[in-house]
């Protein structure tokens, strides 16, 4: 499909998930999602004005959206969400207003609500549920607290929510409502914080990166407490860490090798 030249403009989701394609059609595969409160900018747009190209702020994922759900905002109140400390809701879902008119919202969404407001919103939005300041930063125990809220949510690559999620965006949205940005991929997560170089001194909140058939890094999980780790295969799961891999808690079967063990909480 062909596309125009290169457009400018901003947008901010304001459903409850929106796919990012890496193509302009319903059947391409989804590169990642979009949460309410997701903020991005629009590069261009496909020929026939159906889809638009953007790119997030939060962690550079560039794909395609359909236009009719992009919403746009002024390249002003974008700026202005880049340097406001909004809340990010930890429920795992929550309804709220928006021009008032009810929408069902996910956990890791943004609300636009803070404790001292650098503006006035263009917004008319009501929100009562449990949330946390976005930049606020927060330790293992409520790391993995979070994590476990994803439990049983089905494998579906480039989710990121609890109806639908992948193993780096497991790691990403779990760390990103605890106040770290991680980008949305195994190999970009394994160059962030440091290196661990025995599981004798992983701590829970480390993260562990394996292979699954040869030698390349392909997954990514939390560790726990107790030698355990939540990851995403087939559904969010907790299954036994060991020096060889990942022993699945059902059958007893080795299924990943364990290859690199990073540390992003850094005290």
């Amino acid at each position: 499909m062909k596309e125009v030249e290169e457009i400018c403009d901003y947008g901010v989701c304001r459903l409850a998930i929106v796919c990012m394609r890496n193509a302009p059609q319903h059947d391409a595969p989804i590169l990642s999602q979009l949460l309410f409160g997701d903020h991005y900018v629009v590069l261009r747009k496909s020929e026939e004005g159906k889809w638009v190209y953007i790119k997030t702020h939060f962690d550079n994922t560039e794909g395609w959206i359909e236009v009719e759900q992009h919403h746009t905002i002024s390249s002003e109140y974008f700026d202005q969400i880049n340097h406001a400390n909004f809340k990010i809701t930890t429920d795992l879902t929550c309804g709220i207003l928006f021009k008032k008119s009810p929408v069902t919202i996910l956990i890791g969404s943004i609300v636009p609500i803070s404790n001292s407001e650098l503006f006035k919103i263009e917004e008319q939005f009501a929100f009562n549920g449990e949330a946390k300041s976005l930049g606020q930063k927060r330790d293992a125990e409520f790391i993995k607290n979070i994590a476990l809220k994803y439990i049983n949510a089905p494998y579906l690559q480039g989710g990121k929510g609890p109806f639908g999620i992948d193993a780096p965006g497991l790691v990403q949205m779990v760390f990103k409502i605890a106040g770290y940005a991680l980008p949305h991929n195994v190999m970009g997560q394994l160059n962030e914080g440091k290196k661990i170089n025995m599981l004798e001194e992983a701590i829970p909140g480390d993260l562990a990166f394996f292979s699954k058939h040869d030698s390349q890094i392909s997954h990514v999980g939390i560790i726990l407490e107790d030698r355990k780790i939540i990851h995403a295969m087939g559904r969010v799961r907790v299954d036994h860490l060991m020096e060889e891999g990942i022993l699945r808690s059902d059958s007893k079967i080795y299924t990943h090798t364990l290859k690199e063990i990073r540390r992003v909480i850094i005290s």
